[in-house]
């Protein structure tokens, strides 16, 4: 962990390119300097089928959501948060400039009891670090 899963509205495949929102979000959680970097993942969905306010086609949303494991206390959560969201947002002023946008973060703990991953990934790092 952490799991980045980013929801948004088709609408704005017109004005944002995704593959950059999610490299800014990747980006801002590793210099956040609190996550695994074999942990990190940034998906993002298109959502086809969305109603907004008063259904003016023209608005749009964002909407991220964080998954992470547990240990980190409220303040370190709140710096890495106010960071990430920080980035996101500053990619997205032109959006906001042109139109109308819905943008929001949540961050959800991961009870450890009942979470289940298997992960190779960050041993394959530290091999391509010791060796790089």
């Amino acid at each position: 962990m952490p799991h980045f899963t980013i929801e948004y509205s088709a609408n704005l495949d017109a004005r944002v390119d995704m593959a950059d929102v999610v490299e800014v979000v990747r980006k801002a959680a590793v210099e956040s300097g609190i996550f695994p970097l074999g942990g990190i993942r940034v998906r993002a969905v298109q959502c086809e089928h969305y109603a907004i306010g008063d259904g003016n086609p023209d608005f749009a949303f964002l909407d991220m959501l964080l998954r992470l494991g547990e240990g980190r206390d409220l303040q370190t959560r709140k710096s890495a948060g106010e960071h990430i969201f920080g980035a996101l947002s500053a990619y997205l002023d032109p959006v906001f400039a042109k139109g109308k946008l819905a943008l929001s973060f949540d961050m959800q703990i991961n009870d450890k009891e009942t979470s289940w991953k298997r992960n190779n990934i960050h041993e394959a790092l530290k091999t391509e670090a010791a060796h790089g």
